[in-house]
């Protein structure tokens, strides 16, 4: 049995990730392959508690690095308990979210060392990565204004337009480093979006087959 291929999406918020998630459901289903969608932070019981727990306001400020910590827990637990074990079983996963979103809003737009961060990524991942990134890449005025027409922000949507300029650098500088990164360009129309998702998909499906 082949082990299964790990996808994930990313982007800053109204970057149009879950049209993409959608998107490449559907190319998979055409190929006939076997998949599960995940969410980060999330995608069990315990990840969910923590997940609220980081997007909700609450009485007690939510410290940067008690943020950082839970964005960790819920990752370990999804990886563990869900994506690692679907894959061994040649089940492919979807990723709304992975690693790089903290790589990119905790270091880039929370402005954390990486002293501290990577000691943390490195314990819980010990090199577990995505086979295949799709950024989407987005102005974060647009960004923001998508979300804001969508409904009310939570916590973190709610951070200045500087957060989310230090985020999408951060995301960018990656993806020049990274060859398992590909960026769309999802300020475009919804026909050049999907485009380019469909270009980076053949191409992409075509090698690791």
């Amino acid at each position: 049995m082949n082990r299964g291929k790990f996808i994930v999406v990313e982007g800053l918020e109204g970057a149009g990730k879950s049209t993409a998630i959608a998107q490449i459901s559907a190319y998979l289903q055409s190929q006939g392959i076997e998949f599960i969608t995940t969410r980060e932070p999330g995608g069990t019981p315990l990840a969910e508690q923590m997940r609220a727990i980081v997007k909700s306001e609450t009485d007690e400020p939510l410290t940067t690095e008690a943020e950082l910590l839970l964005m960790y827990a819920a990752r370990a637990q999804l990886v563990e308990n869900v994506i690692k074990p679907a894959l061994e079983k040649g089940v492919w996963v979807i990723g709304d979210r992975h690693d790089l979103s903290s790589l990119a809003y905790q270091g880039g737009g929370r402005q954390l060392p990486e002293t501290l961060l990577m000691p943390i990524r490195n314990a819980v991942l010990q090199g577990f990565e995505p086979d295949l990134t799709l950024l989407m890449d987005i102005d974060p005025k647009i960004g923001l204004q998508r979300a804001a027409n969508r409904g009310e922000l939570d916590r973190i949507e709610r951070m200045e337009l500087a957060f989310f300029e230090r985020t999408r650098a951060v995301y960018l500088t990656h993806a020049k480093i990274n060859p398992s990164i590909k960026i769309i360009d999802a300020g475009l129309s919804l026909e050049q979006v999907q485009g380019q998702i469909s270009s980076v998909l053949t191409s992409w499906f075509n090698d690791v087959q």
